[in-house]
């Protein structure tokens, strides 16, 4: 390949503020992202999947994301970079329609998972203040969270380090006295008298729970992001994405061990969408739906924030690499702040346009297929350079498959209409992605990148 190839000589943006995050910072951002997203986002869907075995399905996506945490370890010591797994995909299969189309694949899923958390957000909101009809309030709400997320993103590091710091904490501290609370007047007939009334458990419906508990877990990718701006990111970054796993697998399973505890699974698939608040009527009644439900609202706000603090600058790398196209639209300012207007709009418009339910779904999809491609390129084209074991990458690779196929075939069933979306996005984001690289490719095969 002939020209620049930015990607490979320089993996910091120009905006990038080398050691502006510490350790804990990363940390945060990475709880910010998961706790938001899973626990509060998808409890009911796992349920209503697993029956009384959700948590189980909990604990299960926990191993699957460790296994698939060693790579991205193995893979942000080496290449620490403000484009993770953008970067990673470059280093892997390098410059063209590959590389794009699953770095796409992991930015829409970024964004979907903001649609999905500011969603939630204003779920959980409506439990607080009483405001008709939902169906209206909930997308506003999201909308409206994501105009915040735009001003806390676009102050800067310190802003969103601090912002983060200061969520996590009430986050973590508020879920572990409401696992407390929550076990202690658990009652131990739930854990198993609810799932034959409207659930019927299967061997491939578990597994779908599985799948979509993984998007709980997944959070972990948005420490990658920040690996250019990471006091040492060739140790700190690997280190983050541990601590940060380690600490929402335990918070995540006595979250659901309490919520079993205390409701039957009729009762938590009535209360789908804000099943943690109402985990919490029957030992403390209203104050306890109240309390949890401003938990939820702190916990989705932080993990909104942090995801597009991640996707934006994914994009940003991505437009770096000239993998996407990049226009100002008469906008001012760094391409970064360019691509965070771009992921706040799309997460607008996906909020506003669908359902918890879906948008969860094709950000499972989505998620699943890049990470099978980022393990294969390691297991096949990074072996002369990454130090690993190959067992792990594919026994990771064979998780997903399984995972991802078993979602499939149940959603199949399920929500036609969300699986036909997902496969028109595949096909659009490929073709797109196809054009594109034609668009800048020479007549003797190089890439003006």
């Amino acid at each position: 390949m002939t020209g620049h190839d930015e990607g490979n000589s320089d993996r910091q943006a120009p905006d990038d503020v080398p050691g502006s995050l510490t350790l804990s910072g990363a940390v945060a951002l990475g709880t910010g992202v998961m706790i938001g997203a899973g626990i509060f986002a998808i409890t009911g869907q796992t349920a209503q999947l697993a029956g009384d075995l959700f948590p189980l399905a909990f604990l299960a996506a926990a191993m699957v994301a460790a296994a698939s945490a060693y790579t991205y370890v193995k893979l942000s010591n080496a290449f620490p970079s403000s484009g993770g797994v953008a970067m990673f995909l470059h280093e892997q299969y390098g410059p063209g329609t590959t590389t794009g189309v699953f770095a796409i694949f992991m930015y829409v899923s970024m964004v979907i998972n903001e649609s999905l958390v500011a969603r939630t957000f204003g779920t959980y909101v409506l439990q607080i203040v009483d405001l008709e009809p939902a169906g209206f309030w909930v997308p506003t709400l999201a909308v409206g969270l994501l105009a915040v997320a735009f001003v806390v993103n676009i102050a800067g590091n310190a802003a969103m380090q601090s912002t983060q710091r200061v969520m996590a904490a009430i986050k973590i501290v508020g879920l572990g006295a409401f696992a407390i609370a929550g076990l202690w007047f658990a009652e131990a007939a739930n854990f198993t008298n609810g799932s034959a009334a409207q659930v019927d458990p299967s061997i491939e419906g578990f597994l779908a729970a599985v799948a979509l508990a993984i998007l709980a877990y997944k959070g972990f990718t948005t420490i990658t992001n920040s690996g250019g701006e990471i006091k040492d990111p060739h140790r700190n970054t690997g280190r983050a994405i541990v601590i940060a796993l380690a600490i929402c697998a335990v918070v995540y399973l006595a979250i659901a061990a309490a919520v079993a505890g205390n409701l039957t699974v009729p009762e938590i698939l009535k209360a789908e969408d804000f099943s943690l608040a109402e985990a919490a009527r029957p030992a403390f009644g209203q104050a306890g739906v109240w309390f949890t439900s401003v938990l939820a609202v702190v916990a989705t706000a932080s993990g909104v924030m942090a995801s597009v603090f991640a996707a934006s600058r994914m994009l940003a790398m991505l437009t770096r690499m000239t993998q996407v196209p990049h226009r100002h639209f008469g906008m001012s300012g760094s391409v970064r702040m360019h691509t965070t207007v771009y992921t706040v709009v799309f997460a607008m418009a996906l909020a506003a346009a669908f359902d918890l339910r879906r948008i969860a779904a094709l950000g499972a999809i989505y998620y699943l297929l890049m990470d099978i491609a980022i393990h294969w390129g390691l297991l096949r084209r990074l072996k002369e350079k990454i130090e690993f074991n190959p067992a792990i990458v594919m026994a990771a690779i064979g998780l997903d498959v399984v995972l991802l196929s078993a979602f499939v075939w149940v959603k199949a069933s399920t929500d036609t209409l969300g699986i036909i979306v997902a496969v028109i996005g595949i096909v659009v984001i490929v073709a797109g992605e196809r054009l594109f690289m034609r668009s800048h490719t020479r007549p003797d095969g190089t890439m003006a990148m």
